[in-house]
């Protein structure tokens, strides 16, 4: 019998990936965690935390597996979250404008002993240039509020997309195939 998981996103989209494998958590909780990066933070690092730091804040019985994630663009040494407002969104599809960027997304698995175990997707996705008109578009239909680096790949955003290296579904904000390495680990899905 496959363990019980709970997942640690308020996220429709995780909750979606995950039924994409076969997975449906017995419970879904929202962690209340802190996602301000700290000072000269790597990306990297940074989604590592507070992934970790969701997969903590959700509580678990014995037996029980809690998975969390995270997902952050990065433009070099700069974290992009999501945007506070639509001037912050348009500033970062500016910044994102014809170049290429990293989407991090951070796995964290709580076992059914309290093992931790971590994976993290690297996938560099590259934007074809933005007109001003494209921008204000994309920024009127409210899609990139609430999203990493201020785009949802799996929506109009997708025809700004030159190239891809890496998972789709990590840029969606879940990355299926770390993310079943780590729950058949655990005995969510058996193997």
């Amino acid at each position: 019998m496959p363990a019980d998981l709970i997942l640690g996103s308020a996220s429709p989209r995780r909750l979606a990936l995950l039924a994409q494998i076969g997975v449906v958590p017995v419970r879904v909780v929202a962690p209340d965690v802190d996602e301000t990066p700290l000072k000269a933070e790597r990306p990297r690092d940074y989604v590592l935390r507070v992934a970790a730091a969701k997969a903590a804040a959700v509580p678990r019985a014995d037996g029980e597996v809690v998975l969390a994630a995270d997902t952050s663009i990065a433009v070099g040494p700069r974290i992009l979250g999501k945007p506070a407002d639509e001037r912050d969104l348009v500033t970062m599809l500016r910044l994102l404008s014809g170049r290429r960027h990293h989407c991090l997304s951070a796995v964290v698995v709580v076992d059914g002993t309290g093992k931790t175990r971590t994976r993290l997707s690297d996938t560099i996705v590259a934007f074809k240039p933005l007109s001003e008109a494209e921008i204000a578009s994309y920024v009127a239909s409210g899609e990139g509020m609430g999203k990493a680096g201020g785009y949802a790949i799996q929506g109009r955003a997708e025809g700004f997309v030159r190239r891809i290296d890496g998972s789709y579904s990590g840029v969606v904000g879940l990355p299926l195939f770390e993310t079943r390495a780590l729950l058949v680990t655990a005995g969510v899905i058996l193997g």
